[in-house]
């Protein structure tokens, strides 16, 4: 074969090799790693998705837990891993946006060490108080915080978490001034709650809506859209007067930076599906969420605003950074 002809097959073969990957992949399981414990919300909606884009791909998607420092343990692990599609991670604001701008040193670059692949679902924030606090809406217990600046304690999952940093941004928000009392999670924070040992939580709906059901919470305005469906009496933080505070949490999925474009499509195609899946729209609100799919370039531009949206807050807020 001539010197041109030789070039020119080789030309050919890498330009053929992107769809040939698409075309064969997945030939194996998929690790879905977890940064985060079993039965958080992270947890829950990584298997209710990895459950049905395992049968959209025709293969097994294991999930993998691996939590710690605030979703830093299992991101950083996540994004060492070959890029081959193989091993993928949930993206979430907390460990996408919060964490690394809370931490002196992060482990990982969210923008740059991951290749966005779709939002997942949208997880409305919910402000709940105990019930013997004299204030049965938003207005009311802006009056009572302002009256007594420092009285009242709101518990959070930890130093630096995103129910943390919520409840700092409620502070900067309102000009009013909370005690922080930091827990190893929210599910101590909500028993505490409970107890009236604190009387404030920046939580998500899901493990709060059980204790609002049973009236052992009252929550006085949610981080949504629209009002939810589960709380049809709770207004948005936008309609109290609060939109700064009216953004709900994103819970996406991501993979190792380098990972085939091909690769990422089938997986982003795969995702879509999923999410039009109406039993796994209906397992997804179950949990008080909305299933928000987006293309790859729109998750990561996402990815990229709530990263840093939380920069500017941890600096007007003068946060000290974590070692």
């Amino acid at each position: 074969m001539k010197p041109v002809q030789i070039h020119l097959a080789a030309v050919l073969a890498c330009v053929a090799l992107p769809g040939l990957a698409a075309a064969q992949y997945p030939d194996r399981p998929i690790r879905l790693v977890v940064p985060y414990a079993v039965g958080g919300t992270t947890d829950i909606i990584a298997r209710v998705v990895g459950n049905k884009l395992g049968a959209q791909l025709g293969q097994s998607v294991i999930i993998e837990n691996r939590p710690g420092a605030g979703g830093s343990i299992g991101s950083a692990y996540a994004a060492k891993q070959p890029a081959d599609g193989y091993t993928l991670v949930m993206a979430v604001e907390s460990s996408h946006a919060v964490n690394p701008n809370v931490y002196a040193r992060s482990a990982y670059d969210p923008v740059k060490d991951f290749a966005p692949i779709s939002n997942l679902a949208d997880v409305p924030n919910v402000l709940v108080v105990n019930p013997a606090l004299p204030a049965k809406d938003l207005p009311a217990f802006l009056k009572l915080l302002k009256a007594d600046p420092g009285k009242y304690a709101f518990g959070s999952s930890g130093n630096g978490g995103l129910s943390h940093m919520n409840g700092e941004l409620f502070m900067q928000t309102t000009g009013t001034r909370m005690l922080h009392v930091p827990y190893k999670g929210l599910g101590p924070a909500l028993n505490d709650l409970v107890a009236g040992q604190v009387q404030i939580v920046f939580d998500n709906i899901p493990s709060s809506y059980p204790l609002i059901q049973g009236q052992r919470i009252r929550p006085l305005a949610v981080a949504a859209r629209q009002r939810l469906k589960l709380l049809p009496d709770v207004p948005t933080y936008a309609e109290a007067g609060l939109p700064a505070m009216n953004n709900p949490s994103w819970f996406g999925l991501a993979a190792p930076a380098g990972t085939p474009a091909p690769v990422l499509d089938t997986l982003n195609a795969a995702v879509r599906q999923a999410l039009a899946d109406p039993a796994t729209i209906e397992a997804i609100e179950k949990q008080g969420a909305v299933p928000s799919p987006m293309s790859r370039d729109e998750f990561g531009a996402l990815i990229a605003q709530s990263h840093a949206h939380w920069k500017t807050v941890v600096e007007d807020i003068k946060f000290e950074k974590m070692q």
